[in-house]
């Protein structure tokens, strides 16, 4: 099975004629789907919401975005100074998407989304600039594929899709399980190279709670309808801890699984994940991990024991504050009496006396006094 052809061609039917079995139920934000074509809406096939991880300024990158839907739920979320980047390979998906994109700019009140022709597991080539290589060079990728190989090199060093470093968040929905599995841990290192340090990731997908047998995996049917695809649920998570992320957690999990095949079940999840910024500064930001149990240890290898304060450099005190394990924590900005700018060490103690005189805050946000 060429996975690629195959992938290409069921979402080219689909940006034809609508595809229902493509998708499972999913609750949209109302108010964000109220400016999007009604062709857009029908032909959209996900199985999650990752728009709403997306906040203002971001810069977006939307793996496999078909049609656009999630791209242009996005840019209404990013502000005057955000911007929202959609990646898809199927040319018939983004002649969809980009069919209402002057529309779609007027109604957002400026052009804040583009529509990429890329591989999501080489964000670097592309695939747009190939074409128009070859249609000047016809026949060159049989004739001489070590000169395709060496433009290919030259246009992902000299001009990439996407950049290093430029993108706040990815997010995808319904389209990383569609990818060759040979191709799997390059497409996640690509989403580490693109994010900038401190970028997140949202990425809506379905999981499986067993590894899918083979002859499922061999039928095109079932890996284009996003099934025999599937990452196996535990699988899903430690594929972008090996690439090097942090704070890896399972955010949605669908309590009732989408399809049952074979006995496996199938369900819909949303992963979130975190670029690490390396921050061993410390500025006196100080936390207390609330229980219930005897301790918590993140993905940085540090320790937090129960009730006890512990000293944070400044990343990791606002990236706890923001992130899923916030209701977890108190946190304690810096007093006026602690020592600054100094080497953080490694599960380093505070003591009270370098806090005293400051707002405890839990659940990571403000709250006002007691009284």
């Amino acid at each position: 099975m060429n996975t690629e052809s195959n992938v290409s061609e069921r979402y080219a039917e689909g940006a034809k004629e609508v595809e229902p079995s493509l998708c499972c139920p999913v609750e949209y934000d109302v108010g964000l789907l109220e400016l999007l074509p009604r062709e857009i809406i029908d032909k959209d096939y996900g199985c999650g919401d990752p728009s709403r991880y997306v906040e203002n300024g971001d810069t977006v990158l939307d793996l496999g975005s078909g049609g656009g839907k999630i791209c242009y739920m996005a840019a209404q979320l990013v502000g005057d100074h955000g911007r929202v980047i959609g990646v898809d390979m199927t040319d018939e998906m983004l002649a969809l998407a980009r069919k209402y994109q002057e529309e779609m700019a007027e109604k957002l009140g400026g052009d804040k989304v583009s529509f990429r022709k890329g591989y999501i597991q080489d964000l670097a080539l592309n695939l747009e600039a190939r074409d128009a290589f070859l249609q000047e060079n016809p026949g060159i990728d049989e004739r001489d594929p070590a000169a395709l190989t060496a433009w290919e090199s030259e246009q992902k060093h000299n001009a990439p899709l996407v950049a290093n470093d430029s993108v706040d968040i990815v997010v995808s929905n319904c389209v990383l399980n569609l990818v060759d599995e040979k191709h799997r841990k390059q497409m996640i290192n690509e989403i580490f190279r693109v994010l900038k340090p401190g970028g997140r990731v949202a990425i809506s997908d379905i999981v499986s709670d067993e590894f899918v047998p083979q002859h499922l995996k061999d039928d095109e049917r079932l890996w284009s309808g996003c099934i025999s695809g599937a990452f196996q649920e535990q699988q899903f998570i430690q594929i972008f801890l090996d690439a090097g992320f942090i704070d890896v957690a399972y955010d949605k999990w669908d309590e009732e699984p989408w399809q049952v095949i074979e006995g496996i079940e199938f369900r819909s999840v949303t992963v979130m994940a975190t670029r690490p910024e390396v921050d061993d500064v410390d500025k006196g930001h100080t936390v207390i991990y609330r229980g219930p149990f005897a301790e918590l240890k993140d993905d940085r290898g540090r320790v937090y024991p129960r009730g006890i304060r512990i000293a944070v450099d400044q990343t990791s005190f606002v990236t706890l504050a923001d992130g899923m394990a916030k209701d977890s924590f108190i946190f304690i900005e810096p007093g006026a009496s602690v020592t600054v700018d100094k080497t953080l060490e490694e599960n380093g103690r505070r003591s009270p006396e370098e806090s005293k005189g400051t707002l405890h805050i839990t659940g990571g946000k403000k709250k006002s006094g007691c009284c």
